[in-house]
């Protein structure tokens, strides 16, 4: 079992920049590939960007590309999504996930754990 939990959102003006975090139990990050996906109101979740456990480079959905890094620390055995340049259609809350596929890294990826969510809101 995983157990996941997301901190770091807030309230930022445009152009502003938050980081989020993920905090992981239960399993360490290298046999996990882990994801950050987001919901908006009225809209269905989407995929964010995501790292997998051999150390392969972090994909990116086109939306935030270029304006997010993902990175992990293994040692706190936590993730991390640093967003820059935000818009106010980043609002959404942010939700961290868990494969256990840990060398899949794609948007198809399968998520079996999943957090609690922490609300992100851009304002204009």
């Amino acid at each position: 079992q995983v157990q996941l939990v997301e901190s770091g959102g807030g309230l930022v003006q445009a152009g502003g920049s938050l980081r989020l975090s993920c905090a992981a139990s239960g399993r360490t990050l290298s046999s996990l590939t882990m994801g950050w996906f987001r919901q908006a109101p009225g809209k269905e979740r989407e995929f964010v960007a995501g790292i997998d456990g051999s150390g392969g480079s972090p994909v990116y959905a086109d939306s935030v590309k270029g304006r997010s890094i993902m990175t992990r620390d293994n040692t706190k055995n936590t993730v991390y999504l640093q967003m820059n340049s935000l818009k106010p259609e980043d609002t959404a809350v942010y939700y961290c996930a868990a494969s256990v596929y840990r060398r899949l890294n794609n948007p198809n990826t399968p998520y079996s754990y999943w957090g609690q969510g922490t609300q992100v809101t851009v304002s204009s």
